[in-house]
């Protein structure tokens, strides 16, 4: 943990204050926010209660929330000065997730299929089962997230999208892909590997939207994992990715006498706004795509209508709250102009100060790659990596419209001090 906190990307004051939320629950400085939600008492009978009444409640319970979240991050009082009770804030999160799953509305879908019944699926192709791709020790994540021991990452499978060029796209598309689980498991998972060493919880796919239901029941078991004295991890090392097993280390885990990990949402950000009020409390930091700029790219690369206007608002809502957030963009052949500087544009408009990862990771991958047997000639736009000219394009309009994205996009080539941009692309070049 003392390594994490050295990093010199913390002697950045724009990326510390940016992810101060973070940085302190990460080293154990600060409670994640789910901590908290214990400390919010629900006296609300929620078997008996309509859905409205849960949501009206959930309100109340935000405003006492709020109250005092920001009077811990503003260290005015302590988490051990507040009373924990056994029924709280999370019981009424998961009994309102088990509610949306029998007419889901998890994401801007809404298609408001029963999926708790397990006779029809969603329109993400799934039911209430959730399964895991795999999880392990993440390291290569943005700077701050992969830090000196890795993001914890859990890869959920499926997707509510269907991006053509999809990197993860064995993932996202084979729904039978990885292992099914519980809460319980995927709490056992967040456990181990915060116990490891990671410096978060890194839920991501696939898609994670669509496994709200037990994201959220497993964030609410982490109350049980505590209590357990021994930890019977023979099912989910079945989807344990890394070579070797950490030692398990308290120190690296705990705030006070309870688990501690920051929570982050790794995610295309396609969601409900009633999504959005669930993960409001239990999220310590974003990492949302930003992918196309317009809907008609989305609809002929992704097959996702109301793109543009759900996206953006989700982005929007996050800022609003002042939550701690990295913004991610993929740079795509032949889409600088449709696609990236609209979006580089509205981040500008709309929440200038925000980091960014103008990303140069693209390749070809499933639908795109000549070399598949998946290929699809209707996609030969971009099915080729971006050009050094398309790269410098995207970047420099970022500069010059005074975006916060150098460090966060280049923290593998950047050795503390910031270069010069085309110095660094043709690193990236190489690189690849």
């Amino acid at each position: 943990m003392v390594n994490f906190s050295a990093l010199w990307v913390w002697k950045h004051e724009n990326i510390l204050n940016k992810l101060k939320w973070y940085y302190e629950v990460a080293l154990n400085k600060k409670p994640a926010k789910y901590l908290i939600c214990r400390r919010i008492k629900c006296e609300l009978d929620l078997k008996e209660a309509s859905e409205k009444e849960l949501w009206d409640y959930h309100e109340k319970l935000s405003k006492e929330f709020l109250d005092k979240f920001y009077a811990i991050k503003n260290g005015e009082i302590k988490l051990d000065e507040l009373n924990r009770y056994e029924k709280n804030f999370l019981d009424l999160k998961v009994e309102l997730v088990k509610r949306m799953l029998k007419a889901c509305n998890f994401c801007r879908w809404n298609c408001r299929v029963d999926r708790s019944a397990g006779t029809k699926l969603g329109t993400c192709q799934l039911d209430e089962t959730s399964r895991v791709s795999s999880y392990f020790h993440h390291r290569g994540e943005e700077l701050p997230l992969r830090g000196t021991e890795g993001s914890g990452t859990i890869f959920f499978t499926s997707c509510n999208m269907r991006c053509v060029f999809c990197q993860n796209g064995d993932i996202s598309t084979d729904k039978w892909n990885g292992i099914p689980v519980t809460p319980r498991m995927v709490a056992m998972m967040a456990f181990q590997l915060r116990m490891e060493g990671v410096h978060n919880i890194n839920l991501v796919g696939g898609e994670p939207t669509i496994h709200l239901h037990t994201i959220v029941q497993a964030i609410k078991e982490l109350e049980n994992i505590e209590k357990m004295k021994t930890l019977d991890l023979s099912y989910i090392l079945n989807a344990y990715a890394d070579f070797y097993r950490y030692k398990f280390d308290k120190e690296k885990a705990f705030y006070g006498k309870e688990f501690n990990v920051p929570i982050l949402w790794n995610s295309n950000f396609f969601m409900s706004e009633k999504t959005m009020m669930i993960l409001k409390e239990i999220i310590d930091i974003y990492l949302p795509d930003f992918k196309f700029g317009n809907d008609k790219c989305a609809i002929k690369l992704s097959r996702t209508p109301w793109y543009f206007e759900t996206v953006s608002r989700n982005h929007k809502i996050v800022y609003e709250w002042g939550d701690n957030m990295i913004i991610r963009h993929l740079v795509m052949p032949n889409h600088v102009e449709c696609c990236t500087k609209p979006v580089l544009l509205w981040i500008k408009q709309n929440m200038p100060d925000v980091l960014i990862n103008i990303m140069y990771q693209y390749h070809p991958d499933n639908y795109c790659n000549k070399l598949s047997p998946k290929y699809d000639p209707r996609y030969e736009e971009i099915s080729r990596y971006p050009t050094k000219e398309e790269l410098m394009e995207a970047y420099n309009f970022a500069k010059q419209l005074g975006l916060d994205f150098e460090i966060i996009s280049f923290d593998k080539f950047i050795k503390g001090e910031i270069e010069e941009i085309e110095d660094l692309v043709n690193e990236v070049i190489l690189f690849r």
